[in-house]
């Protein structure tokens, strides 16, 4: 059952979605031959997955990614021969992995040359590691520290060799590599828990196709560039520049009553669907427009004003910004007024309740939230005006409370970890369904109790009758 299918099965209850951080990459060089030439290479399409298993108290890991690339199976080893390891990422892009906490998104696709690749690696280049500083009072702040590699290296490269080889064909069906990468393990701490600096990148890569787990992408955020309602497609561009075509089709969602003919060039949206095994293009099953007026900002509530009641204004730790040239930057603390006339809804959830469980009253911290507006209303970091403000999905890592399972309810609770623990020091109520997927070991919500650690990839939420802070799971993950 897809996500929307669970997200229509609870109407008025607690619903999630998402898992995993996908990277969506290729390359259109050709392979060079040993006198120097460029011979015609017949390219076929291929992408780059990835996600993270995060580190509990980092709040952002920002890291330059310089290349990921293949080596070809014929080959071994890129340094012997005049075979370069093929690039699969197009640009050098900083990536925030803790940013992709449960989250599948889109960053590039190319062609490569075809062929079998059975080694893997990564270039990393500079990194900086971000945590929250609460204080006793008043609203939290952002430290900063810059990661260092072992043996003070400016770059850091990891190999990995392919349990299965990636097969690239011509024209063919996309394929692609899921790259997993582990906070937990690659950020070092010492004896008494508190960040060291010391990065040492640790990655689980292996081959993935389009239909296979993890192919599915959650989230998209690109500005529209053009609309052809005859194709009933549009082309949009993401944060890295890349343009993607999505195509949309009667079973397309849309969020807030929108359609393709709300589109404009001055709109930036939100899609989930799937690759397109015959063209590459995006299929959509759900679009929201973020904006209609060429400005969003996303990321994690920090502070809430005031912390109860209609809020008149909230803090917005930003982890995704469109576009880059206002006032408002990347992995900054951004605070947004609210004056009532703002539009709220909910990410996945097709249903007039969605105004009653998420307004301007039923705002937490903690919360991963989209807000949308003129350009010219984030000028100033510390006054930012939206028009919009949509609450979406995203990983909650924690411990589960001994217990506290209740198969005939499908609840359990959970006490939330790391830095969005600080922001959700309540305990909180799982709520399950038959759509939940179960990953990592587990099997299903009698399987929890045996793995305390999980990861829940859902909507936090106010439970608009007791107050109580919810989550709506569509992922639980074990984490070991």
């Amino acid at each position: 059952m897809d996500s929307r299918t669970f997200v229509k099965s609870l109407p008025i209850a607690f619903v999630s979605l998402s898992a995993a951080a996908l990277l969506i990459a290729g390359c259109t060089s050709a392979l060079t031959s040993s006198n120097g030439t460029n011979p015609a290479v017949e390219t076929g399409p291929a992408f780059v997955v990835g996600t993270d298993a995060p580190l509990a108290s980092v709040l952002s890991f920002s890291v330059q990614v310089e290349n990921i690339c293949a080596v070809p199976a014929s080959t071994g080893n890129p340094s012997s021969t005049a075979i370069p390891c093929v690039p699969l990422l197009s640009g050098t892009p900083t990536v925030d992995f803790a940013r992709f906490n449960g989250l599948q998104t889109l960053l590039d696709m190319n062609d490569v040359p075809v062929g079998n690749y059975s080694q893997i690696q990564v270039t990393l280049g500079s990194a900086t590691i971000g945590y929250l500083n609460v204080p006793a009072s008043g609203a939290p702040t952002i430290v900063t520290e810059a990661g260092t590699y072992p043996s003070s290296a400016s770059t850091y490269t990891y190999t990995a060799n392919l349990a299965s080889p990636l097969v690239v064909t011509k024209a063919g069906t996309p394929v692609g590599l899921r790259v997993d990468f582990d906070l937990r393990k690659s950020v070092q701490v010492d004896n008494s828990g508190n960040f060291t600096g010391q990065v040492t990148p640790t990655f689980n890569i292996g081959a993935v196709g389009t239909g296979d787990a993890g192919g599915y992408i959650d989230t998209f955020d690109a500005s529209v560039v053009s609309v052809n309602t005859t194709a009933q497609s549009f082309v949009v561009q993401g944060p890295h520049g890349e343009q993607f075509t999505i195509n949309v089709n009667g079973s397309t969602e849309w969020e807030n009553g929108d359609s393709l003919s709300s589109l404009t060039t001055s709109s930036i949206v939100q899609v989930s669907g799937t690759l397109d095994k015959a063209d590459s293009t995006l299929d959509a099953d759900d679009v929201a427009i973020l904006s209609q007026n060429g400005f969003y900002a996303a990321g994690q509530v920090t502070y809430v004003q005031p912390a109860s009641g209609q809020a008149t204004s909230f803090d917005l730790y930003v982890r995704g910004l469109l576009p880059t040239t206002t006032g408002i930057t990347l992995g900054q603390i951004a605070q947004v007024d609210l004056n009532g006339n703002e539009k709220f809804f909910i990410y996945w959830m097709h249903n007039p309740m969605t105004e009653f469980l998420f307004n301007s009253s039923q705002m937490l911290p903690g919360q991963h939230v989209s807000v949308g507006g003129p350009a010219s209303g984030a000028a100033n970091a510390n006054a930012v005006t939206v028009n919009r403000v949509v609450l979406r999905h995203w990983g909650f890592n924690g411990t589960v409370v001994p217990g506290s399972m209740s198969t005939s309810s499908g609840t359990f609770q959970m006490q939330i970890t790391g830095f969005a623990g600080l922001l959700v020091p309540q305990t909180v109520t799982v709520y399950t369904a038959s759509p939940t997927v179960f990953r990592n070991g587990l099997t299903g919500l009698s399987s929890v109790p045996a793995s305390t650690n999980v990861r829940v990839v859902g909507l936090l939420l106010k439970d608009p009758t007791s107050g109580k802070t919810v989550l709506l799971a569509h992922y639980v993950d074990a984490l070991t």
